[in-house]
């Protein structure tokens, strides 16, 4: 089963398109609206639809909530190709925790000098996806790379059900 949006594209490459829409559109609201206001409208426009992007793609995915969010996850490592680099640190069926190191999206939005733009279109995703997982999901990230840390540091822990401990 396909459950990502546009699958048979790189994220990277995805994500490179959708800027060159956002980035002159959210330039353009600036000027206009100022950049509070246009840059609010802008995050909590994508936020909405990341927010239903993934609960609509979980509420198609069968399985527990544990399980929905884990093909997810997974659905999604193909599309990140080597746009990121991984230090996995801990995966069991408690938590599964790991750094990434290096993120292609990061440099490209900080290229663009629009990495607030990045965090809020991708970053945030990974909480959205979480959160998809009905509670069952918990993620704990302090650093980012898309705002200006060395390494992102993601900590998921997994609630009780058969997937978890």
């Amino acid at each position: 089963m396909d459950i990502t949006p546009n699958a048979s594209i790189p994220l990277l490459d995805q994500v490179k398109m959708q800027a060159q829409v956002l980035v002159p559109l959210l330039r353009a609201l600036r000027a206009e609206l100022g950049e509070a206001r246009a840059n609010a409208l802008v995050t909590n426009a994508l936020r909405d639809w990341s927010r239903r992007l993934f609960r609509e793609i979980a509420a198609q995915t069968p399985g527990t909530p544990v399980e929905r969010w884990r093909t997810m996850v997974f659905a999604m490592l193909p599309r990140l190709a080597d746009a990121v680099d991984v230090q996995m640190l801990k995966q069991d069926t408690g938590a599964v925790e790991f750094n990434v190191t290096g993120c292609r999206f990061a440099e490209f939005f900080h290229q663009l000098g629009e990495p607030e733009l990045g965090a809020v279109l991708l970053c945030e995703s990974d909480v959205h996806i979480a959160a998809a997982a009905e509670g069952e999901v918990e993620l704990t990230r302090t650093h980012t790379i898309m705002k200006g840390a060395t390494y992102c540091d993601f900590r998921y822990r997994l609630k009780a059900g058969p997937d978890a401990s």
